[in-house]
């Protein structure tokens, strides 16, 4: 493979629950400012000496359960999350759709969002003005919707506005996450043919599904992460099989327990 577009080494990342976290300024604009106090606690890393190359025009998508640290990984790759050991080096700029807001600001119209987070991602006012109107057709945003603050959106509608703007930029890394998973289908089919697009013209993509048909669809390689760690990098269907087999695993287990638990209770009734 020629030289890696994205490239982790030994990557980690605690959540120290008893002391604060430095954060990006990224993450303090998606966020804000504001820190709640962090009740007093052992230290948690959701992810841990993660390491893996990702080469241009590759598809690649994280395996996983809910909890396992995909969304952490995509926000470390995106910058938006500082590690506290390994690095993430990222040639070229990125494009993230991460969680549903999209870096949203609520109390701000969608037009001002539009303007104010496309100039973030580095578009000219001239090219936002020039895209502004297929943003809001793609969106399909309801006639005039695009001019009420953001908070009164639903999730749906937030998505789709996120997912326009974004698919908009000409970044050679696009990050995404569970964005399929919102909106009808005729929304999903714009989205396929927007990804679509964008992998045949060789654009890096690292996406993170529950669903596996979007998985097979688009990625050709799977990285699964499991307890924080990242288990297996292979094809996409072998990282799917071997996820597969580990809740099948935990879900016999779990019946399992169960049937003790209750033969031991019918046994004391008895």
């Amino acid at each position: 493979m020629a030289e890696p577009v994205i490239e982790a080494k030994g990557l980690g990342i605690k959540f120290a629950m008893n002391r604060r976290r430095k954060r990006s300024l990224r993450e303090m604009f998606i966020h804000g400012t504001k820190r709640d106090p962090n009740p007093a606690g052992a230290d948690f890393w959701p992810l841990r000496d993660i390491s893996f190359e990702i080469g241009q025009g590759e598809c690649v998508g994280i395996v996983g359960k809910n909890g396992t640290g995909k969304s952490t990984l995509l926000k470390m790759i995106a910058g938006v999350l500082i590690p506290d050991e390994g690095t993430v080096e990222v040639r070229g700029k990125v494009a993230p759709l991460l969680e549903l807001r999209a870096g949203f600001n609520d109390q701000l119209t969608g037009r001002e969002n539009v303007h104010l987070v496309g100039s973030l991602h580095g578009m000219t006012p001239k090219m936002l003005e020039e895209r502004f109107d297929d943003i809001v057709e793609f969106a399909n945003i309801r006639e005039g919707y695009i001019d009420m603050p953001v908070r009164h959106y639903s999730s749906g509608m937030k998505v789709r506005l996120g997912f326009a703007l974004i698919s908009q930029l000409e970044h050679p890394v696009m990050l995404v996450d569970e964005v399929l998973a919102v909106g009808d289908k005729a929304f999903k089919k714009k989205c396929y043919d927007a990804i679509t697009r964008m992998l045949k013209n060789n654009r890096t993509m690292v996406l993170v599904s529950h669903s596996e048909s979007d998985l097979k669809r688009f990625c050709t390689r799977g990285l699964y992460v499991k307890d924080g760690r990242l288990v297996l990098d292979t094809d996409i269907q072998s990282a799917l099989d071997a996820y597969n087999a580990d809740v099948k695993a935990e879900q016999e287990e779990k019946k399992r327990a169960d049937e003790r638990k209750k033969s031991g209770e019918d046994g004391k009734a008895a």
